[in-house]
Protein backbone atom coordinates (compact mmCIF):
# COMPACT_ATOMS: atom_id res chain seq x y z
CA UNK A 1 0.00 0.00 0.00
CA UNK A 2 2.97 2.00 0.93
CA UNK A 3 5.15 4.39 -1.66
CA UNK A 4 2.95 7.13 -2.96
CA UNK A 5 4.84 9.91 -0.94
CA UNK A 6 7.99 10.59 -2.44
CA UNK A 7 9.47 13.78 -3.99
CA UNK A 8 9.18 15.12 -7.56
CA UNK A 9 13.10 15.00 -8.45
CA UNK A 10 12.96 17.91 -11.16
CA UNK A 11 11.33 19.89 -9.05
CA UNK A 12 14.06 19.76 -6.29
CA UNK A 13 17.14 21.42 -6.05
CA UNK A 14 20.16 19.31 -6.69
CA UNK A 15 21.63 19.44 -3.19
CA UNK A 16 18.15 18.88 -1.43
CA UNK A 17 18.03 15.85 -3.46
CA UNK A 18 21.09 14.54 -2.43
CA UNK A 19 20.09 15.40 1.02
CA UNK A 20 16.71 12.94 0.52
CA UNK A 21 18.83 10.63 -1.35
CA UNK A 22 20.96 10.21 1.70
CA UNK A 23 18.29 9.82 3.96
CA UNK A 24 16.58 7.07 2.14
CA UNK A 25 20.19 5.12 2.38
CA UNK A 26 20.39 6.09 6.27
CA UNK A 27 17.00 4.74 6.71
CA UNK A 28 18.23 1.52 4.65
CA UNK A 29 21.32 0.93 6.32
CA UNK A 30 19.27 1.64 9.67
CA UNK A 31 16.99 -0.85 7.95
CA UNK A 32 20.33 -3.60 7.30
CA UNK A 33 21.86 -3.16 11.02
CA UNK A 34 18.49 -3.77 12.48
CA UNK A 35 17.89 -6.91 10.68
CA UNK A 36 19.47 -7.71 8.09
CA UNK A 37 19.07 -7.69 4.18
CA UNK A 38 15.23 -8.92 4.53
CA UNK A 39 13.82 -5.93 6.00
CA UNK A 40 15.84 -3.38 3.81
CA UNK A 41 13.49 -5.01 0.93
CA UNK A 42 10.14 -3.05 2.60
CA UNK A 43 11.87 0.68 2.46
CA UNK A 44 9.89 2.97 1.17
CA UNK A 45 10.16 6.62 0.39
CA UNK A 46 7.08 7.28 2.76
CA UNK A 47 9.04 6.47 6.11
CA UNK A 48 11.91 8.22 4.31
CA UNK A 49 9.66 11.37 4.68
CA UNK A 50 8.86 10.75 8.02
CA UNK A 51 12.70 10.82 9.24
CA UNK A 52 13.06 13.94 7.00
CA UNK A 53 9.83 15.16 8.90
CA UNK A 54 10.95 14.60 12.91
CA UNK A 55 14.52 15.75 12.12
CA UNK A 56 13.26 19.18 10.71
CA UNK A 57 11.22 19.23 13.86
CA UNK A 58 13.17 17.83 16.36
CA UNK A 59 16.16 19.57 14.91
CA UNK A 60 18.63 16.43 15.10
CA UNK A 61 21.66 17.16 13.72
CA UNK A 62 22.53 15.27 10.69
CA UNK A 63 25.22 12.77 10.70
CA UNK A 64 26.69 11.58 7.44
CA UNK A 65 28.36 8.27 7.24
CA UNK A 66 29.58 6.71 3.54
CA UNK A 67 29.16 2.85 2.69
CA UNK A 68 28.64 0.79 0.41
CA UNK A 69 25.57 0.15 -1.18
CA UNK A 70 23.86 -3.26 -0.30
CA UNK A 71 21.64 -3.60 -3.78
CA UNK A 72 25.18 -2.15 -6.04
CA UNK A 73 27.84 -2.85 -3.37
CA UNK A 74 30.44 -1.59 -6.05
CA UNK A 75 29.47 1.61 -5.26
CA UNK A 76 29.82 4.19 -1.94
CA UNK A 77 27.25 6.44 -1.00
CA UNK A 78 26.63 8.88 1.25
CA UNK A 79 24.18 8.38 4.01
CA UNK A 80 22.11 10.53 7.03
CA UNK A 81 21.66 8.91 9.75
CA UNK A 82 20.16 10.07 13.84
CA UNK A 83 17.84 9.24 16.21
CA UNK A 84 15.07 9.66 13.60
CA UNK A 85 16.17 7.65 11.13
CA UNK A 86 16.34 4.38 13.50
CA UNK A 87 13.08 5.46 14.66
CA UNK A 88 11.49 5.05 11.08
CA UNK A 89 13.04 2.46 10.18
CA UNK A 90 12.20 0.76 13.45
CA UNK A 91 8.23 1.19 12.55
CA UNK A 92 9.05 0.59 9.37
CA UNK A 93 9.80 -3.20 10.42
CA UNK A 94 7.18 -3.43 12.49
CA UNK A 95 4.69 -2.37 9.53
CA UNK A 96 6.00 -4.89 6.81
CA UNK A 97 6.11 -7.55 9.75
CA UNK A 98 2.39 -7.35 10.44
CA UNK A 99 1.77 -7.16 6.95
CA UNK A 100 3.26 -10.24 6.38
CA UNK A 101 1.13 -11.57 9.04
CA UNK A 102 -1.79 -10.37 7.27
CA UNK A 103 -0.50 -11.77 3.69
CA UNK A 104 -0.38 -15.28 5.91
CA UNK A 105 -4.13 -15.17 7.27
CA UNK A 106 -4.95 -13.92 3.42
CA UNK A 107 -3.55 -15.48 1.28
CA UNK A 108 -1.61 -18.55 3.04
CA UNK A 109 1.12 -17.30 1.48
CA UNK A 110 4.39 -19.50 3.00
CA UNK A 111 6.90 -17.20 1.68
CA UNK A 112 5.24 -14.52 4.12
CA UNK A 113 5.22 -16.76 6.76
CA UNK A 114 8.55 -17.11 6.51
CA UNK A 115 9.65 -13.67 6.31
CA UNK A 116 7.32 -13.08 9.22
CA UNK A 117 9.20 -15.61 11.13
CA UNK A 118 12.49 -14.35 10.10
CA UNK A 119 11.95 -10.88 11.63
CA UNK A 120 9.68 -11.83 15.10
CA UNK A 121 12.37 -12.02 17.12
CA UNK A 122 13.18 -8.68 16.54
CA UNK A 123 10.00 -7.17 16.27
CA UNK A 124 9.01 -8.37 19.96
CA UNK A 125 11.86 -5.94 21.00
CA UNK A 126 10.19 -3.03 18.92
CA UNK A 127 6.82 -3.75 20.19
CA UNK A 128 8.35 -3.47 23.55
CA UNK A 129 9.86 -0.38 22.43
CA UNK A 130 6.79 0.99 20.84
CA UNK A 131 3.75 -0.50 22.13
CA UNK A 132 1.42 2.51 21.38
CA UNK A 133 2.77 2.08 17.60
CA UNK A 134 2.68 -1.65 17.94
CA UNK A 135 -0.75 -1.91 18.84
CA UNK A 136 -2.36 1.02 16.80
CA UNK A 137 -0.81 -1.17 13.52
CA UNK A 138 -2.52 -4.60 15.03
CA UNK A 139 -5.63 -2.59 15.54
CA UNK A 140 -5.29 -1.34 11.90
CA UNK A 141 -5.26 -4.80 10.72
CA UNK A 142 -8.29 -5.86 12.55
CA UNK A 143 -10.71 -3.37 11.96
CA UNK A 144 -9.26 -3.04 8.34
CA UNK A 145 -10.23 -7.06 7.88
CA UNK A 146 -13.44 -5.98 8.98
CA UNK A 147 -14.22 -3.27 6.86
CA UNK A 148 -13.18 -5.83 4.18
CA UNK A 149 -15.20 -8.58 4.64
CA UNK A 150 -18.55 -6.42 4.91
CA UNK A 151 -17.72 -4.50 1.99
CA UNK A 152 -18.48 -1.07 3.28
CA UNK A 153 -18.92 1.33 0.45
CA UNK A 154 -17.78 4.14 3.08
CA UNK A 155 -14.71 5.98 1.57
CA UNK A 156 -14.11 7.53 5.09
CA UNK A 157 -14.46 4.33 6.89
CA UNK A 158 -11.39 2.39 5.18
CA UNK A 159 -9.48 5.37 4.36
CA UNK A 160 -9.56 6.60 7.80
CA UNK A 161 -8.67 3.23 9.59
CA UNK A 162 -5.34 3.77 7.51
CA UNK A 163 -5.01 7.28 9.06
CA UNK A 164 -5.66 6.51 12.60
CA UNK A 165 -2.86 3.91 12.13
CA UNK A 166 -0.05 6.08 10.35
CA UNK A 167 -1.26 9.13 12.81
CA UNK A 168 0.17 6.60 15.75
CA UNK A 169 3.08 5.93 13.60
CA UNK A 170 3.84 9.95 13.12
CA UNK A 171 3.68 10.92 16.47
CA UNK A 172 7.44 10.01 17.52
CA UNK A 173 7.11 11.51 21.43
CA UNK A 174 4.13 13.00 22.93
CA UNK A 175 4.42 16.41 23.11
CA UNK A 176 2.94 19.98 22.35
CA UNK A 177 3.77 18.71 18.87
CA UNK A 178 1.79 15.42 19.12
CA UNK A 179 -1.96 17.15 17.82
CA UNK A 180 -0.22 18.66 14.67
CA UNK A 181 1.95 15.28 14.06
CA UNK A 182 -0.78 13.20 14.64
CA UNK A 183 -3.50 15.33 12.51
CA UNK A 184 -0.79 15.35 9.51
CA UNK A 185 -0.45 11.41 9.94
CA UNK A 186 -4.20 11.36 9.38
CA UNK A 187 -4.83 12.59 6.77
CA UNK A 188 -1.56 11.47 4.51
CA UNK A 189 -2.42 7.78 6.00
CA UNK A 190 -6.39 8.72 3.98
CA UNK A 191 -4.59 10.04 0.67
CA UNK A 192 -2.47 6.78 0.61
CA UNK A 193 -5.25 4.26 1.34
CA UNK A 194 -7.20 6.37 -1.30
CA UNK A 195 -4.74 6.27 -4.31
CA UNK A 196 -3.52 2.99 -3.59
CA UNK A 197 -7.63 1.68 -4.25
CA UNK A 198 -7.75 4.05 -7.03
CA UNK A 199 -4.94 2.69 -8.76
CA UNK A 200 -5.88 -1.07 -8.24
CA UNK A 201 -9.66 -0.40 -9.02
CA UNK A 202 -9.50 -1.98 -12.47
CA UNK A 203 -7.35 -5.02 -11.13
CA UNK A 204 -10.28 -5.12 -8.18
CA UNK A 205 -13.15 -5.22 -10.31
CA UNK A 206 -11.57 -8.27 -12.15
CA UNK A 207 -10.81 -9.61 -9.09
CA UNK A 208 -13.65 -9.62 -6.84
CA UNK A 209 -11.23 -8.06 -4.45
CA UNK A 210 -12.65 -5.04 -1.92
CA UNK A 211 -12.15 -1.43 -3.11
CA UNK A 212 -14.73 1.00 -1.67
CA UNK A 213 -14.39 3.14 -5.00
CA UNK A 214 -15.96 0.45 -6.60
CA UNK A 215 -18.67 1.88 -5.00
CA UNK A 216 -18.70 5.85 -5.69
CA UNK A 217 -21.04 7.26 -7.57
CA UNK A 218 -19.68 7.78 -11.22
CA UNK A 219 -20.67 11.40 -12.37
CA UNK A 220 -18.36 11.23 -15.79
CA UNK A 221 -16.00 12.72 -14.51
CA UNK A 222 -14.49 10.05 -11.98
CA UNK A 223 -10.78 10.44 -11.90
CA UNK A 224 -11.55 14.56 -11.49
CA UNK A 225 -13.72 13.88 -8.66
CA UNK A 226 -11.47 11.31 -6.94
CA UNK A 227 -8.81 14.27 -7.25
CA UNK A 228 -10.60 16.43 -5.98
CA UNK A 229 -10.80 14.08 -3.27
CA UNK A 230 -7.15 13.35 -2.52
CA UNK A 231 -6.60 17.38 -2.63
CA UNK A 232 -8.81 17.75 0.07
CA UNK A 233 -7.17 15.00 2.46
CA UNK A 234 -3.37 16.84 1.00
CA UNK A 235 -4.71 19.63 1.92
CA UNK A 236 -5.83 18.85 5.58
CA UNK A 237 -2.35 17.68 5.86
CA UNK A 238 -0.60 20.54 4.68
CA UNK A 239 -2.09 22.61 6.66
CA UNK A 240 -1.15 20.62 9.88
CA UNK A 241 2.44 20.61 8.75
CA UNK A 242 2.61 24.38 8.14
CA UNK A 243 1.80 24.52 11.84
CA UNK A 244 5.17 22.97 12.45
CA UNK A 245 8.18 25.09 13.30
CA UNK A 246 10.38 23.81 10.47
CA UNK A 247 13.00 25.22 9.10
CA UNK A 248 15.67 22.42 8.37
CA UNK A 249 14.86 21.00 4.62
CA UNK A 250 11.50 22.54 4.70
CA UNK A 251 11.84 22.58 1.01
CA UNK A 252 12.42 19.00 0.48
CA UNK A 253 8.97 18.61 2.63
CA UNK A 254 7.47 21.25 0.78
CA UNK A 255 8.51 19.51 -2.43
CA UNK A 256 7.02 15.82 -1.59
CA UNK A 257 3.54 17.56 0.09
CA UNK A 258 2.45 20.21 -2.68
CA UNK A 259 4.48 18.50 -6.03
CA UNK A 260 5.77 15.02 -5.25
CA UNK A 261 2.65 13.15 -4.24
CA UNK A 262 0.89 14.58 -7.57
CA UNK A 263 3.39 14.02 -9.61
CA UNK A 264 2.67 10.02 -8.50
CA UNK A 265 -0.93 10.86 -8.87
CA UNK A 266 -0.73 11.58 -12.69
CA UNK A 267 1.29 9.04 -13.31
CA UNK A 268 -0.95 6.66 -11.78
CA UNK A 269 -3.58 7.78 -13.52
CA UNK A 270 -2.22 7.64 -17.05
CA UNK A 271 -1.06 4.46 -16.16
CA UNK A 272 -4.80 3.25 -14.50
CA UNK A 273 -6.78 4.92 -18.01
CA UNK A 274 -4.10 2.05 -20.30
CA UNK A 275 -5.63 -0.95 -21.19
CA UNK A 276 -2.29 -2.67 -21.70
CA UNK A 277 -0.68 -1.33 -19.20
CA UNK A 278 -3.85 -2.65 -17.17
CA UNK A 279 -3.72 -6.19 -18.69
CA UNK A 280 -0.09 -6.51 -18.05
CA UNK A 281 -0.07 -5.51 -14.46
CA UNK A 282 -2.91 -8.08 -14.29
CA UNK A 283 -1.07 -10.74 -15.47
CA UNK A 284 2.42 -10.33 -13.39
CA UNK A 285 0.16 -10.87 -10.00
CA UNK A 286 -2.08 -13.59 -11.38
CA UNK A 287 1.63 -15.42 -12.29
CA UNK A 288 3.13 -14.30 -8.37
CA UNK A 289 -0.54 -15.78 -6.77
CA UNK A 290 0.21 -19.28 -8.37
CA UNK A 291 3.80 -19.46 -7.77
Amino acid sequence: MFGYIGVNKPELKIKDFETYQGYYCGLCRALGRQTGRISQLTLTYDMTFLAVLLTGLYEEEEQWVTGRCPVRPWKKCRKIVNSCTEYAAQVNVLLAYYNLLDDWEDDHSLKSLLLARLLRGKCRKLQEAWPRQSRAIEEYLRKLHQCESSESPDLDLAAGLTGEMLAEIFVYQEDCWSPHLRRMGFFLGKFIYLMDAYEDLEEDRMTGSYNPWKYFPDSGHFDDDCQSILTMMMSEASRAFERLPILVNADILRNVLYSGVWSKFETVRAQRNDPDFQGKKHRKRRKQSNK
